[in-house]
């Protein structure tokens, strides 16, 4: 039986190094691992006046898929040495109303890309901080910054260069591991 894994790409530009590398790791991860990117797009900036009995449909529908999985997978870019503020703000709508976070208790695992050579370093370790205060068991190890990506991509997005193929695969193995000994606990 495969798991059941959130994707939250970080990126919404069209041709986003993030989208391509999270398609790759959807297939290169099943049938372990049943990786469904769940879209952040649309969502509303989070405020908590809208906080009511009916919030953002699309507050709902994003809490609800997430709340659907068993684990979540965060695929980014890097911004100014930090997140993009669509992820930041997909953190915030599924962290609350207080007390409900769809995040809690899910392991989780990061990758970050850039065309640069840190690899999203900063993005990274940004990521990193909230997902602790969310009680989200993330995997250390391997570490996961793809610098340069752009050189491993084909025109159509596709990863084309074996070694970044090659450690995709043991992330995405070392992830469905991480979440097996997580849930055990």
């Amino acid at each position: 039986m495969s798991t059941h894994v959130a994707v939250i790409v970080g990126s919404l530009r069209k041709g986003s190094f993030s989208r391509s590398v999270a398609l790759e790791l959807r297939a290169l991860a099943a049938p372990r691992l049943d990786l469904e990117i769940i879209e952040i797009g649309d969502l509303p900036l989070y405020n908590e006046d809208l906080e009511t009995d009916t919030p953002p449909e699309a507050w709902q529908r994003f809490r609800k898929a997430v709340s659907g999985t068993q684990a979540v997978l965060f695929v980014t870019p890097e911004y100014n040495r930090s997140l993009p503020a669509v992820l930041k703000n997909a953190i915030d709508v599924g962290s609350r109303p207080y007390g409900h976070s769809v995040w809690n208790e899910k392991p989780a695992a990061i990758v970050s890309v850039s065309p640069g050579t840190l690899g999203g370093f900063g993005a990274n370790h940004h990521l990193r901080q909230s997902l602790v205060f969310l009680n989200m068991p993330l995997m250390q190890q391997p570490e996961a910054y793809l610098s340069k990506i752009a050189d491993a991509l084909d025109e159509n997005g596709r990863v084309t260069d074996e070694r970044t193929r090659d450690f995709l695969k043991t992330v995405a193995d070392k992830f469905a591991n991480w979440i097996d000994r997580t849930r055990l606990k």
